[in-house]
């Protein structure tokens, strides 16, 4: 397992800068700079500008220079928010959509396997058409329209809650919450339905039961624990997402989080801001993918063998 884990991370660092190096590719052919608005600017001052950012470099010494941030660890000064460095901006968003998909991973987890596994034991039932129906609407509706149909409701029509505030953890997160989790909600469900469906016909727990051992043992500790491997998989990348930035949340609810920032950096073609979030969320990704290549090995004793 030590191995595996080492191989993984020596895997983490060439994948990071594939994945930073295409992204500042694609920047540079975008059409346009950070300093082009709707008016011209003159050419010495557009000379200055170049200079100062050395984008009259030539293109192999600014991607050095980016490659060299990057390794480092420091992505340098944000071209939008003038004299703020790309780390403290991180830091300081990170707490938010940390926060944010933490609580939405969890509420979107409880309910989800609750859901998914109850469906699996009443098969064909009423409260497994239910289940499943509501899963496929939660699929099916995008948090765009989720997240403006839930302020219209509870925040402009009844005025239980607040339509976009942040001040920390409180009531405020009710509504961001409930619009980032359901899909994912949606998902585990189905994911947590078929797993358990086909662990109960396994051959092991048919053989759980054969000893006599007790209903609520042979689910617990047998079909859970298999039926909930293919949430497992689904939670790596997911839960990566959650964490890293929800975009759309976090610009419907007007919160100041990595996905709010990665928007406004495009917008501006804040280059320093945008290569910061990306590398920073490409390794999110792939530690929370080694976590549940670990977290399988624990679930499922067959990886181990």
């Amino acid at each position: 397992m030590l191995r595996f884990i080492l191989r993984r991370l020596f895997v983490t660092v060439p994948m990071v800068l594939v994945v930073v190096s295409l992204t500042w590719g694609l920047i540079r052919l975008a059409p346009g700079n950070f300093y082009t608005g709707e008016k011209p600017i003159p050419p010495a001052i557009e000379q200055n500008l170049r200079q100062r950012y050395g984008l009259d470099r030539p293109w192999y010494v600014q991607y050095g220079r980016m490659l060299g941030s990057v390794a480092a660890g420091d992505f340098g000064i944000s071209l939008h928010y003038i004299g703020q460095p790309v780390n403290g901006i991180l830091a300081s968003a990170l707490p938010v959509s940390a926060l944010l998909g933490a609580l939405s991973y969890l509420l979107a987890l409880v309910v989800g396997v609750a859901a998914g596994v109850l469906a699996a034991l009443r098969q064909n039932s009423r409260l497994d058409y239910a289940s499943m129906t509501a899963a496929m609407v939660g699929i099916s509706l995008p948090n765009f329209v989720l997240g403006p149909v839930l302020v219209l409701v509870f925040a402009l029509s009844w005025y239980w809650l607040p339509p976009a505030r942040w001040n920390g953890f409180g009531i405020n997160l009710i509504l961001p919450v409930v619009t980032l989790s359901a899909v994912y909600m949606a998902y585990v469900a189905r994911l947590a339905r078929s797993g358990m469906l086909e662990v109960l016909r396994s051959n092991y727990i048919r053989t759980a039961r054969a000893k006599g051992l007790p209903e609520r043992t042979v689910l617990l500790r047998h079909a859970v624990r298999g039926g909930l491997l293919p949430v497992v998989s689904f939670s790596g990348p997911a839960l990566a997402f959650l964490i890293t930035g929800a975009v759309v949340v976090e610009r419907i609810f007007a919160l100041p989080g990595l996905g709010n920032y990665f928007i406004n950096a495009n917008l501006n073609r804040d280059e320093p801001l945008i290569i910061g979030i990306v590398a920073f969320t490409s390794i999110a990704v792939l530690v929370f993918n080694l976590l549940v290549d670990v977290a399988y090995a624990f679930v499922d004793p067959r990886v181990r063998y």
